[in-house]
């Protein structure tokens, strides 16, 4: 088995973490202190991470999503959302990550008059000095911000417009988050198209509390390149009581087609789309070889970290270390990035990195 220093010291990559799921406990406290938020259930900060915690661990998505009151709560002033950025950079390149899209909707910090493109200006500002402080630390990471609007509200072409605008800036695309049920990707058509006719970039969560119809739709309709989630797609898949598989239609094509899936395994047992890591749709995914690639969708939320994540996989099915790369380089193939980075990021980073650890571990055991 893979041990936690060495998991922690891997380069990984990091496609599906919200920036709204991912404070430190202590930020919320600073932060409602001094913005006068005065909603949260505690001051302590350990109690205020149990209590969010067990909040959000009630398997149901939309149970899942209403913890997210008290990190948006105190995400409505301009240095706030610096600050969460920051922070945000600074602790995925402490776990090891090397590239990271973090994504975030601007419309859920606009209460105190903040607007779209502001809390996008922040959240950036943040990244660079999150990243510039990581770097010091001889951590780098490449930070980029996906854009995502909600599903339950009415700005999604607005929302896109203001991705679109920042994509020289560090966006690198759009996305659609919330609850499923009830709100399909049909319903956001023209945001989509207008992104498709800038030539940009789209994620979409599908297949996560809803089934096969919303992962059909966020492709076919939508134009989504990549799967937030996406762990339903199991339902169109039959495995035999010999153990030989059959792919549905849909599975198919989602194989054939390389399309991405932004697996997360914990989160995904908290919000009732797996009954546990072990019996996660990821193995038999993996096994099959679709385009899988691990992440924390909300650290904080999940409590788990990228490594934490690579370590419940390890331990539930023994992925060592060259799945482990393969899982990485799967999530560097399937960014947002420019091609030249991604190549890079590989090739002088991810690489290295692995075949370093695996000389280390062979000098180990001998």
């Amino acid at each position: 088995m893979l041990t936690p220093d060495r998991i922690r010291e891997a380069p990984k990559a990091l496609l599906h973490d919200h920036l709204d799921g991912g404070l430190r406990p202590s930020t919320i406290v600073d932060l409602a202190g001094e913005y006068g938020y005065d909603g949260l259930p505690t001051r302590d900060p350990d109690d205020l991470s149990a209590w969010i915690r067990r909040g959000a661990d009630r398997k149901s998505l939309e149970l899942y999503l209403e913890t997210f009151a008290h990190t948006v709560g105190v995400m409505q002033e301009r240095d706030a959302i610096v600050r969460v950025a920051a922070e945000c950079a600074e602790d995925l390149a402490a776990d090891g990550v090397v590239y990271a899209e973090v994504r975030y909707a601007p419309e859920l910090s606009t209460e105190r008059g903040l607007t779209l493109d502001e809390v996008v200006d922040a959240n950036l500002e943040g990244f660079k000095l999150g990243a510039a402080r990581a770097a010091e630390s001889g951590r780098a990471i490449v930070m980029t911000m996906l854009v995502t609007a909600m599903r339950q509200a009415a700005r999604s072409v607005e929302v896109a417009e203001c991705a679109v605008r920042w994509r020289d800036a560090g966006v690198v695309g759009f996305d659609v988050a919330g609850p499923e049920k009830g709100y399909p990707p049909t319903r956001y058509l023209d945001a989509f198209e207008y992104i498709r006719r800038e030539n940009f970039h789209i994620t979409i969560h599908a297949g996560e509390s809803f089934g096969l119809p919303s992962i059909w739709e966020a492709l076919q309709f939508a134009g989504a390149e990549r799967l937030g989630h996406g762990v339903r797609i199991v339902d169109d898949i039959t495995t035999r009581s010999d153990g030989s598989v059959e792919l549905g239609r849909l599975a198919a094509f989602v194989r054939d087609r390389r399309i991405p899936l932004e697996m997360c395994p914990t989160s995904n047992v908290h919000t009732g789309a797996a009954a546990s890591v072990r019996e996660h749709p990821i193995d038999l995914l993996r096994r099959l070889r679709y385009r899988v690639t691990v992440n924390t969708d909300n650290r904080l939320m999940s409590g788990v970290t990228l490594s934490s994540e690579f370590e419940a996989l390890d331990e539930a099915f023994g992925i060592g270390l060259g799945e482990m790369e393969w899982l990485t380089i799967n999530a560097l193939k399937s960014a947002f990035a420019p091609f030249d980075e991604r190549l890079r990021l590989i090739n002088e980073v991810v690489k290295p990195g692995y075949a370093h650890l695996r000389a280390e571990q062979s000098r180990v055991a001998g």
